[in-house]
């Protein structure tokens, strides 16, 4: 393996976009992620400078194009030394529409275990990404 060939699973923990190696690992794993438009399954695919991975990544597409392979997990500020953000611009708050306010009665009391649970569906949207 050359100098500047690096394994996904590394370089994703080495820029940051991860906690751990392991974490990384698995989102590999899941399928999940591309190379130059190629899905990739396997923590040991390389990667190396100009090419571009796309992944969701809290839930968040995330296109970035690779400038360097990492060679430690440093700061922030070096990490982004490591690639160049291709991800489309978030939607701003004001140009979508308000969430609908749940509506209690005030004086309702402490909400019962059902509403709970019908609230923790309401917030995570049925699934964690």
């Amino acid at each position: 393996m050359t100098l500047d060939r690096q394994r996904i699973d590394k370089w994703l923990f080495y820029a940051r976009f991860l906690k751990t190696r392991s974490a990384a690992a698995r989102l590999v794993d899941s399928g999940k992620l591309k190379v130059n438009r190629q899905r990739v399954s396997k923590p040991s695919h390389t990667v190396s400078p100009g090419d571009v991975l796309t992944f969701a990544l809290h839930r968040q597409v995330r296109v970035v194009r690779v400038v360097a392979p990492g060679t430690r997990r440093g700061p922030a500020p070096e990490a982004r030394t490591l690639y160049e953000d291709l991800s489309p611009e978030p939607e701003t708050a004001g140009s979508a529409a308000p969430a609908p306010a749940a509506a209690r009665p005030a004086g309702a009391g402490r909400p019962t275990k059902r509403d709970r649970r019908q609230l923790d569906t309401l917030r995570n949207d049925g699934g964690d990404t």
